[in-house]
């Protein structure tokens, strides 16, 4: 009973000891100052780090508007844990912990997790670089590897890639080491147009250009009125002409295809055929002076 009496006192002085609530108090407080400061601290950063971003573009090297975004969003998550982990370490500290010998713990958990993690480390200081550099941006068509398609996230740990059949490919950033970019810059369609060799070869070529000025009209895809080069080759059967056209990134294949219509087409209304494969009989005696029949294609 003594016991419990003394357990029972020493509790009850505790409780009314106005030094450790005065101490709780002032830590309470210390505590709410501190996760104030940080959220200051946060947006008091995200505006300036959206005030210089938008200075530059008012610069003459102003870099993409997916660049910049990607760029502000990446800065204001970085900072965000920064401060919040610096504001963790001033709250534990008011706590009476020892932040010192946490750190040391930490590191040397980080140091072996490190060691163990080698690719998660890689992947993620690669995916950093793809975003920082603007090596390729959600929506562009890319090529990595034998993977070809469209990029639907980047992360910074992997890269999700789908092919035009409908695939997903999600390949981590680490194995990313070469990259062909098809939407940076414009792309070129071109078409080869076949003529009989019994055609108006100049005749059909200035039905061709005729057309090709007005197609720029037609399609705003085409960056400039597309350009006939002139003689690609001489087939076995045909002469073939070729037609270049510089277009937006990505559109090659759907201009192509309108330019073969429309150049089919007005080559129609002039009268120029396409050639097509002619089979042609001949006869010529053999030795017993009898004629037999050959065909040639």
């Amino acid at each position: 009973m003594d016991f419990l009496k003394k357990l029972t006192d020493k509790i009850t002085a505790s409780f009314f000891n106005e030094d450790l609530w005065l101490n709780v108090g002032q830590g309470f407080l210390k505590i709410i100052g501190i996760l104030i400061l940080a959220s200051l601290l946060i947006r008091i950063g995200n505006v300036v780090i959206e005030k210089i971003f938008l200075l530059r573009t008012k610069s003459p090297l102003r870099i993409s508007e997916r660049r910049e975004n990607t760029l502000v969003k990446l800065l204001d998550n970085v900072l965000t844990y920064i401060v919040y982990f610096v504001a963790l370490l001033m709250i534990l500290e008011t706590l009476s912990f020892d932040v010192k010998a946490l750190l040391a713990g930490a590191g040397i958990v980080g140091l072996a997790v490190g060691f163990g993690a080698q690719n998660l480390v890689r992947d993620v200081i690669t995916g950093f670089f793809i975003i920082f550099e603007d090596q390729f941006s959600v929506g562009d068509m890319i090529r990595v590897g034998q993977f070809e398609g469209t990029v639907e996230e980047i992360g910074l740990r992997t890269t999700k890639i789908k092919s035009w059949t409908g695939e997903l490919n999600i390949l981590p950033n680490g194995n990313i080491t070469e990259v062909t970019n098809f939407s940076v810059n414009n792309s070129v369609a071109f078409v080869d147009i076949s003529i009989a060799y019994e055609g108006d070869i100049p005749k059909a070529e200035k039905v061709i250009e005729d057309l090709l000025l007005e197609l720029p009209d037609k399609y705003e895809e085409m960056v400039a009125p597309p350009e006939l080069l002139g003689i690609q080759n001489l087939g076995a059967s045909e002469v073939i002409l070729r037609v270049v056209s510089e277009v937006l990134p990505m559109k090659h294949f759907h201009i192509a295809r309108m330019l073969r219509k429309e150049i089919r087409m007005r080559l129609d209304e002039h009268g120029i055929e396409i050639p097509f494969p002619r089979m042609v009989m001949y006869t010529r005696p053999d030795n017993s002076g009898q004629q037999k029949e050959r065909m040639s294609e």
